[in-house]
């Protein structure tokens, strides 16, 4: 995730966890607002919202909580601070990065055991790119060549097994230039022929590196395991 992006979700969610500890001390709890009319209705709905995206994002676990709820309690009463707005800014981003760059590396680390370990199954070969593949199915057609266009179904997953893209689930096969693709597919889709469906074991340096696409659910440094399958290929069209 981005820097500034967690400093703005922070900053919003403290104010949704401010409000929901103030609604606690008047008898509230958490779940079971009273929603007296429009202006609670959509302040409750700001405040899942917020919370949603405060935790997606890891920020839940990122910070201590029961701190950022005081913090903004003496803020919001004028008590004095412990740091200038300078000190402030330089604290958060400096511990954010910190724990973006422990989180990093131990993808990476992750990555490289995963890889280590899958490299030796059966069936799994491995290019010099370091590119793994796994052949599901052999086709009897043509195979693109980089300047190719291609029509693929595909299902995207994490080391883990957690999904995060497929074609199926979108109900339509997709057609793309074959090298305007991540590395792992333009050399792995030119292993393959029509007809035929591989698994792409995808080191990060082959897929998305230290920038994944924002809200895809994959983490910088990630391995990724694709199974895809060539239905057409479009000789030299672009």
């Amino acid at each position: 995730m981005k820097k500034n992006n967690m400093i703005a979700i922070m900053l919003i969610a403290g104010g949704v966890f401010f409000s929901s500890c103030n609604n606690n001390k008047a008898g509230f709890s958490s779940g079971s607002v009273s929603l007296k009319n429009a202006k609670d209705s959509a302040s409750y709905a700001l405040g899942i919202m917020q919370g949603k995206r405060f935790k997606d994002n890891g920020a839940d676990t990122l910070f201590n909580l029961e701190v950022l709820q005081s913090a903004m309690l003496s803020a919001l009463k004028g008590d004095s601070v412990k740091m200038s707005d300078m000190q402030m800014q330089m604290m958060i981003n400096s511990y954010i990065e910190k724990e973006q760059n422990k989180k990093f590396e131990a993808n990476a680390k992750a990555g490289e055991k995963f890889l280590a370990d899958n490299k030796s199954k059966s069936g799994v070969k491995t290019t010099a790119s370091g590119l793994q593949y796994e052949v599901i199915k052999e086709g009897t057609g043509v195979k693109p060549v980089a300047t190719d266009t291609v029509e693929v179904h595909y299902t995207g997953t994490l080391t883990n097994g957690k999904k995060f893209d497929s074609s199926y689930d979108h109900g339509k096969a997709v057609k793309f230039p074959l090298n305007g693709v991540i590395p792992a597919w333009t050399e792995g889709l030119q292993l393959m022929t029509e007809g035929s469906k591989y698994k792409l074991y995808v080191p990060s340096s082959l897929g998305y590196g230290m920038q994944p696409p924002p809200q895809s659910g994959i983490e910088p440094n990630s391995v990724l395991i694709f199974e895809v399958e060539l239905l057409k290929v479009y000789k030299g069209k672009k």
